[in-house]
């Protein structure tokens, strides 16, 4: 597993975990200390989160520590969201002349034209 897939996969179960407790980003930023921007960087794998800040997120989502890396039960939409942004990542390593490229390649999966 890559270090940008682990990112996405936490940020995915804090995600996962802020929506069950029914929490906005700036919810759990508020009680966590954390701007509402960190906790979507977070979430999205941008931000390489520090054992200590995992450590107050778990507390301000009321849960241990160790269910921010259980598995998600990834159904089809989870699963789909985390694909996404896994792709989005690797569009933006990309030059102008290969994201062209790839929306062709899109277009053409989808018979989107």
């Amino acid at each position: 597993m890559t270090d940008k897939e682990i990112l996405l996969r936490v940020g995915a179960r804090i995600r996962e975990l802020r929506k069950e407790k029914g929490l906005t980003q700036e919810a759990l930023g508020e009680k966590g200390g954390f701007h509402f921007s960190y906790v979507g960087q977070v979430e999205r794998g941008e931000k390489n989160v520090a054992l200590l800040n995992l450590a107050k997120i778990a507390e301000a989502l009321d849960v241990d520590i160790s269910q921010l890396f259980t598995p998600i039960n990834q159904d089809n939409t989870e699963k789909s969201q985390s694909d996404i942004q896994e792709i989005t990542y690797m569009l933006n390593q990309q030059n102008p002349q290969k994201i062209a490229m790839a929306k062709n390649v899109v277009r053409e999966i989808f018979n989107y034209k």
